[in-house]
């Protein structure tokens, strides 16, 4: 199938690129450049990124934070990394926008479901930072939230494994890929590809997920162009 409407799924860690910490501009200007192969195929684009090259809330509530501060900070690593994907889509060219489930104006948008859906039918490309604004809620939920909020045709996760496996393939040589399968597999197999809550609202809301590699050239071009093959597809059945 060819989806027409995505919501990308992103993860702080992988803004890192071979730093430790922080922003890599290789790593922005190659997500660009990936982004910019969907765009130009029409597809409507919405994005979540995480925060995990900058602060993790559950890191920082294991460490002894309180957890609601520690997720606050979380969500406003969300924006800066945003704003630092915003910056380097439009310097080549690609229009973009910002909208915060944390109200900060002189910053970019407050989230507004009806403006984002405007955005997206004007082919602008939305990055939704922040997370849902609430603790005790991951990227990943927010990522299937806005997903529904949007009506996207797809949730897509970007990772650097071509999928999912039935045990972690960076440890275990012999671990099998999943070309399909169902929610009810990943919540029973605690197969971690979201987190829980984000799995169960996508199952009860029928929203597929595709888990992929975005490391490799065009795959988030092919996984929205709906080449078969790309990554693991997550549905009812």
């Amino acid at each position: 199938m060819r989806f027409n409407r995505i919501l990308l799924k992103i993860s702080g860690e992988a803004l890192m690129g071979d730093n430790n910490y922080g922003i890599s501009t290789d790593v922005i200007r190659y997500l660009s450049a990936e982004i910019k192969k969907v765009h130009d195929q029409g597809i409507e684009l919405a994005m979540v990124i995480g925060a995990g090259n900058i602060f993790r809330g559950v890191a920082g509530a294991a460490s002894g934070m309180d957890r609601g501060s520690a997720d606050n900070m979380g969500m406003l690593g969300t924006v800066m990394n945003s704003l630092a994907v915003q910056d380097g889509l439009e310097s080549i060219g690609i229009p973009c926008k910002v909208m915060s489930a944390i109200t900060m104006l002189n910053v970019c948008e407050p989230y507004e479901r009806l403006k984002a859906l405007d955005h997206l039918e004007n082919k602008r490309v939305v990055i939704f930072a922040a997370g849902t604004g609430n603790p005790y809620f991951t990227t990943d939920t927010a990522a299937v939230l806005r997903g529904l909020e949007i009506k996207a045709d797809v949730v897509m996760k970007a990772t650097r494994v071509d999928g999912v496996y039935d045990s972690d393939p960076e440890k275990n040589p012999e671990a099998n890929r999943y070309l399909h399968l169902t929610y009810n597999k990943v919540l029973r197999d605690d197969l971690r590809v979201l987190d829980a809550a984000g799995i169960s609202l996508a199952r009860d809301n029928e929203l597929p997920i595709m888990v992929f590699n975005m490391k490799v050239e065009g795959n988030i071009a092919k996984a929205a162009a709906g080449v078969e093959g790309i990554g693991s597809l997550i549905t009812t059945r």
